[in-house]
């Protein structure tokens, strides 16, 4: 039987980790759940995202979305006194050094310093991503043709050389270069668009100008995040819906908030899922803000030949 004096020292231990607990939790959660960062990459904007959350009881994971490339696991996130800090090894990088994330928050803002794989430093400013909640189901206005089919009116390149060009009523990138991007920007919407690719290659569509919705040459593939249907390094579609290369095929798109949903080729493949944030290669991480579409033409040759978006009003 214990002693009342190995009880007491007992209660009191209980009581200092119990106590130690809460007041860790209480501290982390100032820095748990997502957010938008812009990168300060030699003078030019950059948009990246990070997500932080518990994992158990006391130890913080997350993942983190660069300028390019898909959403990459934290295995662990050190955060204390306001200080955060982790690192990952490279994706596109060669080198064989980890890119290191240091910041401080301050109220509602994160700012610090990102080490690249390569040994580049950059500051950066964050806040938190808005939940982009809608609480009334949407109205659709006027379906609008941003594609005429005759000339680039109403697009712009975000590059000076454009090699977009309209032959015989197709929007046509024959080779890799800049991407095209509406003049128009969107809030929510649905999305009709037709395109064709030839063997092997790689493009996409981005909502909002941040999330993109993959197209790419898979088929025989088992479905990924970042294979054909996919959100980029996000949401992975339910089934490999692509045709053969060389062949027109189609995204019905419906993005209201956060929750898309993407009917490839006549099947539903992602059903009202919510994007947990900004895809790379995105236009910038302003989620909250209204966006343009853009068309990836920087991996390689992609036709459209009809783009519709019918936007909420």
């Amino acid at each position: 039987m214990m002693s009342k004096k190995f009880q007491l020292t007992i209660l009191i231990l209980l009581t200092f980790f119990f106590t130690g607990e809460v007041i860790h939790a209480q501290e982390t959660t100032a820095i748990q759940g997502r957010w938008n960062l812009t990168v300060d990459m030699e003078g030019q904007e950059a948009p990246s995202w990070l997500e932080v959350k518990l994992s158990g009881i006391r130890t913080l994971v997350g993942y983190f979305v660069a300028h390019n490339g898909s959403a990459r696991p934290i295995s662990r996130v050190n955060y204390q006194n306001g200080t955060i800090s982790f690192s990952i090894p490279p994706q596109w990088d060669d080198s064989d050094r980890d890119m290191i994330f240091e910041g401080k928050l301050d109220g509602e803002q994160l700012t610090g310093t990102i080490t690249s794989s390569m040994g580049k430093k950059h500051s950066f400013t964050g806040e938190k991503a808005p939940l982009m909640i809608r609480e009334n189901p949407p109205k659709w206005g006027k379906t609008i043709e941003i594609f005429n089919g005759k000339n680039l009116d109403g697009w712009h390149a975000d590059k000076e050389q454009n090699q977009w060009e309209v032959i015989n009523g197709v929007l046509t990138s024959k080779t890799a270069g800049a991407n095209l991007i509406s003049d128009q920007e969107f809030e929510d919407f649905k999305l009709h668009v037709e395109f064709r690719y030839p063997e092997g290659s790689n493009s996409g569509v981005y909502l909002r100008g941040r999330y993109e919705v993959q197209i790419e040459d898979n088929k025989g593939t088992p479905p990924s995040s970042i294979y054909f249907g996919g959100v980029y390094g996000f949401l992975t579609p339910n089934e490999m819906a692509v045709k053969s290369p060389g062949v027109w095929q189609t995204f019905d798109i419906t993005l209201i908030g956060r929750r898309v949903t993407i009917i490839a080729n006549g099947k539903e493949v992602i059903c009202d899922q919510i994007i947990p944030g900004i895809t790379g290669g995105a236009l910038d991480s302003h989620e909250g803000q209204p966006g343009p579409l853009m068309l990836q033409g920087d991996h390689g040759a992609i036709d459209f030949r009809k783009i519709e978006i019918t936007p909420a009003r």
